[in-house]
């Protein structure tokens, strides 16, 4: 791994794993909209999960200098839901624009990404599912776009250990 990406992906990684309140599974939970009666909604579902246990957690931002771990971003929506076989996500009252999302398994819900030399013990994935080699992909590659219509999107994680 290249030093200076693995420093990257884990300060973010530890900062997206940093939100601790569980949220209901498919909650529905208007956060990201100035204008929370406009704006659309966004279904994200999880795949290949190994394991039942513990919490996704999620954080999504237009922000790219935010990304991957949003925790500095005022504007980002975190959110945790229950880890399962359909483990998924409703956020409503999304603003039109671009997005990137990232996710931690947090399976032993520690609040906490734990780490293995700089590689995640614990699944990881990204909206748009981009190829991951050395350290988290760019907000460029798991932007998607919001527009009018709702959005659905589905995840996969990765475990690299």
């Amino acid at each position: 791994m290249v030093p200076g990406r693995t420093a990257f992906l884990v300060a973010g990684l530890l900062l997206l794993a940093g939100n601790k309140g569980p949220v209901d599974q498919a909650a529905i939970i208007p956060n990201i909209a100035a204008d929370r009666s406009a704006g659309t909604s966004l279904t994200v579902s999880f795949v290949g999960l190994r394991s039942a246990r513990g919490l996704m957690r999620v954080c999504l931002t237009r922000n790219p200098r935010f990304f991957p771990g949003c925790d500095k971003d005022p504007d980002a929506f975190k959110a945790s839901v229950a880890a399962g076989p359909t483990a998924n996500l409703r956020i409503t009252g999304i603003a039109s624009g671009d997005y990137a999302l990232s996710a931690v398994h947090d399976e032993n819900a520690n609040a906490r990404a734990d780490m293995l030399l700089g590689i995640p013990r614990e699944g990881v994935g990204f909206s748009e599912n981009p190829r991951l080699l050395f350290g988290p992909p760019s907000f460029g590659a798991a932007r998607f776009h919001i527009g009018a219509q709702d959005v659905a999107k589905l995840v996969r994680i990765r475990y690299f250990l």
